[in-house]
């Protein structure tokens, strides 16, 4: 779910761009490169995984200019390779739509803000309740991150989008289609959660230490 043309506000586009930088900022404090250094499988990892989202970008519904509907998989990166550097993936992900002309640049801040940081927010909120509070169960890791916390983030980027355009669409007609957009967000809703849980099911067990959220020990090795 992401703009393509500009139909917002420019005070919105700055304020947009200006929380999207802030997060990024806090992204690399954390110093994500320091495993990239260290793991050259783990670099393959991210490479494979921001090529794999660019070209499953190209596959999205567009019923208007300046509007795309695609799958985001922002939620599988964050359990994966947790939130800097799914961030990262993200924003990459973004700028290669800028650069192959999909998205016009002034957009990027909103887009990884949409894409990106709300969904990211919402699964590191969901994994850390996962972590503390629940069993350690390998079905309730999988069902409660994969599919209900996907769900969950999905759900907060449609809205964060349906706030922005609220609060600076350019004209009615934006306002207008992006209610219409609110009606199909229960469709994207599960198809995400229901690719986003599949994937996440068969990285922990088949290969459970590419996921970074999952702890083996705890729920494998001590069953």
């Amino acid at each position: 779910m992401t703009f393509v043309d500009i139909v917002l506000a420019p005070w919105m586009l700055g304020l947009c761009g200006l929380l999207s930088l802030v997060m990024l900022g806090l992204a690399i404090g954390q110093k994500p490169w320091r495993s990239l250094v260290a793991d050259r499988g783990l670099q393959h990892r991210v490479m494979a995984a921001a090529i794999t989202v660019m070209l499953f970008w190209q596959l999205r519904a567009q019923a208007v200019d300046w509007l795309s509907l695609h799958l985001m998989f922002t939620a599988l990166l964050t359990l994966v390779f947790k939130a800097p550097l799914a961030l990262l993936i993200n924003l990459l992900v973004n700028l290669a739509m800028v650069v192959i002309g999909r998205t016009a640049w002034p957009l990027l801040g909103v887009n990884l803000l949409i894409s990106g940081v709300v969904p990211v927010m919402v699964m590191v909120m969901v994994w850390r309740l996962v972590d503390r509070y629940l069993p350690d169960n390998l079905p309730v890791f999988v069902f409660v991150c994969g599919f209900f916390g996907t769900a969950l983030a999905t759900l907060a980027s449609g809205l964060t989008m349906i706030i922005v355009a609220w609060l600076a669409a350019a004209d009615s007609q934006v306002w207008f289609f992006i209610q219409e957009y609110a009606l199909f967000l229960p469709l994207l809703m599960p198809s995400e959660a229901f690719i986003t849980g599949m994937l996440l099911s068969l990285l922990v067990v088949y290969h459970p230490h590419w996921v970074a959220t999952f702890n083996r020990h705890r729920y494998i090795d001590t069953k």
